[in-house]
């Protein structure tokens, strides 16, 4: 038998979120005294402290409560469907889910992918984060996120892992450097020009291991984990890059022209990839929105012969 309510997760899960039993009770619409008592007992039935208190400053969850409560999230959303399952007829897919999405492809695929998403599923709620891949998968593992969108490389075994496309690497160029005449470009043509480097990871390592696989170490001049500043130095003959992430157009922010051109050399591809906890059984909207991830990037990107 159940010695806790889905009630008291709900009421432990806000607490969390808001980091005080005071603005906890005010969202939940109950009395701050009734909230501490529902915590005190469902502390008491677990035998767990799941907060630590801070003298005037709130609460933060405890390591053991962290655990708890990634567990609890999922256990309450799976409440959350059964009930919607109990009362409403079909196969509705609502509620809210929050991606995290690797900075430097979310501009160019989350607003088409959640867009065609909503239009299929206008009672979904998506809630967006870009960051650096570290980011992601701490917040994936801290419950901040239910999903997570990004290039794999180097992970670890707690993940449920679904790759969505692989991706060539690409030689980019001011378009008056003489190399954009030709139609291909070898690491090694490139090994004495100054690099500009896309200083965020995993994308660092990435590009770094290709170079030393290769026999070459590279000659950063100028290195930022942005995008389109990588763009724009190299848009001013700075030096040249190498990248995955395509935005549409081969212009620079200020107007510069540039040359994309495929490698030579065999290399890794890149994998976009979304990911889940493994320790987590998804939802229903979550399960929906991976298999529309699928099918989103086998359009725009077919897997090659």
């Amino acid at each position: 038998m159940l010695r806790f309510t889905l009630r008291q997760l709900e009421h432990a899960l806000a607490i969390a979120e808001l980091g005080s039993l005071a603005k906890a009770a005010l969202h939940l619409g109950v009395a701050q005294p009734s909230l501490s008592a529902s915590l005190q007992k469902l502390e008491a039935q677990l035998g767990l402290q799941l907060f630590i208190r801070h003298h005037a400053q709130g609460v933060t969850p405890s390591p053991q409560g962290l655990r708890f409560l990634n567990e609890a999230r999922s256990l309450v959303a799976h409440g959350n469907d059964f009930q919607r399952d109990s009362t409403v007829a079909g196969m509705l897919v609502e509620g809210e889910i929050t991606i995290g999405s690797f900075s430097t492809f979310a501009p160019v695929y989350a607003p088409k992918l959640i867009a065609g998403f909503q239009v299929l599923h206008p009672k979904a709620r998506i809630k967006l984060e870009e960051g650096a891949q570290e980011q992601l998968l701490a917040g994936l593992r801290a419950g901040h996120y239910d999903l997570v969108l990004f290039y794999t490389l180097d992970l670890q075994d707690d993940l449920k892992v679904t790759e969505l496309a692989r991706v060539k690497p690409y030689v980019l160029l001011n378009a008056n450097h003489a190399l954009a005449r030709k139609k291909q470009v070898s690491l090694h043509e490139m090994a004495n020009e100054p690099l500009i480097l896309l200083d965020i990871l995993p994308s660092r390592t990435y590009f770094t291991r290709m170079l030393e696989s290769a026999g070459i170490t590279p000659k950063i001049s100028f290195s930022s984990p942005s995008l389109e500043l990588v763009r724009g130095l190299v848009g001013q003959g700075l030096g040249y890059s190498l990248l995955i992430t395509r935005p549409h157009g081969d212009a620079t922010y200020d107007g510069e022209q540039l040359a994309i051109r495929p490698l030579v050399e065999e290399v890794e591809d890149g994998v976009i990839a979304i990911a889940a906890l493994k320790s987590l059984r998804p939802t229903r909207l979550i399960s929906t929105f991976e298999e529309f991830c699928v099918n989103f990037f086998k359009r725009i990107h077919p897997k090659r012969p």
